[in-house]
């Protein structure tokens, strides 16, 4: 996260301002750095910067190795992403298949969830990856 201000956001940490300009520009970046230095953000932004939220279909896909993980990687995105209409939905086991085929479906430009859920929904087709731009790879 961001260091200082009242809204939480005033300078970039340091692994932010060393990884969000080659991240969005389509480079394929390692970022590795202690808890709690920003890094959920980092890839966040960039995220953000690389969405057409005119497009309803899924750009961007984040793995990870949790459902805790993986929730709270939706919950920053939407949270960072609050005025710009970005659907972002957690794919993870151990919660309702429908609701999860209702929202592919309906349409989500990220999609942050578990490998094992998100193969599911790839292999059932209700995840189409034909216009995944990023892979983001957390905690792997």
């Amino acid at each position: 996260m961001f260091v200082g201000s009242a809204s939480g956001f005033e300078k970039p940490s340091a692994i932010q301002q060393r990884s969000i300009k080659p991240i969005v520009k389509g480079r394929d970046v390692i970022a590795q750095a202690q808890s709690g230095t920003g890094k959920t953000a980092t890839f966040s932004i960039a995220i953000l910067q690389s969405l057409d939220t005119t497009v309803r279909e899924s750009q961007v896909l984040c793995l990870s190795p949790t459902r805790e993980l993986a929730t709270q990687i939706q919950k920053v995105i939407l949270a960072l992403g609050d005025f710009m209409n970005v659907q972002c939905h957690a794919c993870i086991g151990g919660t309702n298949l429908g609701e999860d085929i209702r929202k592919l479906d309906y349409g989500q430009h990220v999609v942050s969830g578990t490998p094992g859920r998100v193969f599911d929904m790839i292999r059932r087709r209700v995840l189409r990856t034909r216009s995944i731009k990023m892979l983001v790879l957390d905690e792997c």
